[in-house]
């Protein structure tokens, strides 16, 4: 196809990814009030798995209650006329999204695909599977590991007893959006590197050599997302550090074929 053909077949790839976005997100419209009050809301209560489950694993570490969270002192507050509905908007589209991700994909390959190998466009499949299931994966990370843990250090840091903690609606439901596509995409990472190892972008002597710089940031962002405790930035780290790992794996089985290939 010419240029402009292919101009014509990405607008058509928008066109219809956010016409899947948008149906998603009406769907999502009749489950709000669920949405918003368990889903979203959730990691605003004491009561919530992550919580429950550090509490759990302080006692079974012999920590006692040193890591339990019991209180979260904090509040959510609207200071917009038209805040909440802008907010239920949005995060209507954020969950719309998310759960048409894999349609997405499906576009994206179809988009991608002729310019692949014949034994390489059969693994429509393959593709859209592992990354729909990474990506899912990383937003469940984010909802249950970096959502709780960043809010738990926001209610509990204070520069004073004086201020009390009175958060906008906003700024929390912008700390959940990020939170779950940075992690969600973050989880991607495996697939990417293997898009940049086919194109000769990247090679595994690369990000080996590159390893202990990502390290540190990641600790770095494990510890600023998490309480000052080694146990939550370890819990925080430790999946971020494995899919660095597999990246750099699968970057070495793509550029051993790769290179078997040019033999």
């Amino acid at each position: 196809m010419s240029f402009l053909d292919h101009l014509e077949e990405l607008r058509w790839l928008l066109v219809r990814s956010t016409a899947a976005i948008c149906i998603m997100a009406f769907v999502t419209y009749f489950i709000s009030d669920y949405l918003f009050d368990v889903i979203i809301l959730g990691p605003t209560r004491p009561t919530f798995f992550t919580y429950r489950w550090f509490c759990d694993l302080s006692h079974q570490l012999g920590f006692a209650d040193s890591i339990c969270i019991t209180e979260l002192n904090f509040i959510i507050q609207n200071t917009e006329m038209e805040g909440q509905v802008n907010i239920f908007v949005w995060m209507c589209i954020l969950a719309g999204f998310i759960l048409s991700f894999p349609y997405i994909l499906w576009e994206l390959w179809k988009f991608i695909s002729p310019a692949l190998y014949e034994k390489e466009r059969k693994n429509a499949k393959v593709f859209i599977f592992t990354s729909s299931l990474l990506f899912f994966l990383g937003v469940l990370f984010g909802y249950y590991v970096v959502i709780p843990m960043s809010v738990n250090f926001v209610a509990t840091f204070s520069v004073s007893d004086v201020v009390i903690n009175q958060f906008t609606l906003e700024s929390y439901m912008g700390m959940v959006k990020t939170s779950v596509l940075a992690s969600g995409l973050f989880f991607e990472l495996p697939i990417i590197i293997y898009f940049l190892t086919k194109l000769g972008l990247v090679t595994p002597d690369f990000l080996r050599k590159y390893w202990k710089y990502a390290v540190i940031i990641i600790l770095i962002i494990a510890a600023i997302v998490t309480p000052p405790d080694v146990v939550s930035q370890t819990i925080v780290a430790i999946p971020m550090l494995i899919i660095y790992e597999v990246s750099i794996l699968i970057s070495k089985i793509v550029y051993k074929n790769k290179n078997k290939q040019n033999v």
